[in-house]
């Protein structure tokens, strides 16, 4: 939910606007327990490593060398919520790539996560596997997910109710707040 999808950027997700609300709601519910990433793009297409030189080849324009540095901020009706809720920057599309997130989150006995944000099959695609695949309770508020394409935003949801349907729990933010009592 950073203003690096938000409108005006290279990487604009049209939904993000539309589903801004019901995220604020769930971080409203309990700032003190959410917890926001940040895509951090490489410096250079030089400076990436891997297949990330060719992907930053491509998009120059969101290279730190070149982009406005405050795109890399959540969206400004978000950002007022850390503190309490933490950030954690990264570099690659799961937020839990280099293990800081994970550590956290074991340091501090969460055994569930409750998954929102931009963009469903990618950044969030990324992060719901690997949370699965590390054993987490995985629940995506299926009404606050952004994307940039109709088509794979609705087959990941599918695949997720189908494929995943053991492992992976979606919930409207109706539901979640309901069944939620972060406090206890």
């Amino acid at each position: 939910m950073q203003r690096l999808f938000g409108p005006g950027s290279p990487w604009a997700a049209p939904w993000i606007e539309r589903i801004l609300p019901t995220v604020l709601r769930l971080v409203n519910h309990s700032a003190s327990r959410t917890v926001f990433t940040r895509f951090i793009p490489a410096r250079s297409a030089e400076e990436a490593r891997g297949r990330w030189t060719r992907f930053y080849r491509k998009w120059e324009s969101v290279t730190l060398d070149r982009l406005n540095p405050e795109l890399l901020d959540l969206l400004p009706s978000l950002d007022r919520f850390s503190p309490p809720a933490e950030k954690f920057d990264r570099t690659t599309y799961s937020a839990f790539a280099d293990g800081r997130l994970h550590k956290w989150l074991r340091e501090r006995d969460v055994t569930t996560l409750i998954v929102s944000g931009a963009e469903t099959d990618v950044c969030v695609l990324a992060t719901v596997l690997a949370g699965v695949d590390l054993g987490y309770r995985t629940i995506i508020v299926r009404n606050a997910l952004a994307s940039s394409a109709d088509e794979t935003h609705d087959a990941l949801l599918a695949l997720y109710s189908r494929r995943y349907d053991i492992q992976i729990e979606l919930a409207d933010v109706d539901e979640m707040i309901a069944a939620w009592h972060p406090e206890k």
